[in-house]
């Protein structure tokens, strides 16, 4: 499949796709932990996996991030997904980035966060 021109949406669902590709550009849908028991930095290191997984099934990676917008349910966990985030992000390429406080979907979330990224 040629991921340079043309729409294609990964992972469809009734509601949602979880990724779309249009024009070399990777759209994410939120990403949100998958086990809600753990703290800020367990719930943070399975969002930015899941964003990893779905960059790479695109194409691309984390170094290619054109923007990302994150979503805490309470700024005090800033420090806490900042140090995650820091080991993440690739040294001379971190995004634009947004972090605002936010009532996410399920109160055991504590954070989501959108990326687009270039191919």
């Amino acid at each position: 499949m040629n991921l340079e021109h043309g729409l294609h949406r990964f992972h469809v669902g009734d509601r949602l796709s979880e990724m779309a590709v249009h024009n070399g550009t990777v759209y994410l849908a939120g990403q949100v932990p998958d086990d809600a028991t753990q703290d800020i930095r367990g719930q943070t290191e399975q969002v930015l996996a899941a964003v990893d997984r779905l960059l790479a099934e695109a194409g691309t990676d984390r170094a290619r991030i054109l923007m990302a917008q994150i979503f805490l349910a309470d700024l005090t966990d800033f420090d806490g997904m900042n140090a995650v985030w820091d080991d993440w992000v690739p040294p001379g390429d971190a995004p634009p980035r947004a972090t605002v406080q936010a009532r996410l979907a399920r109160p055991e979330w504590k954070i989501e966060v959108v990326v687009t990224a270039a191919i």
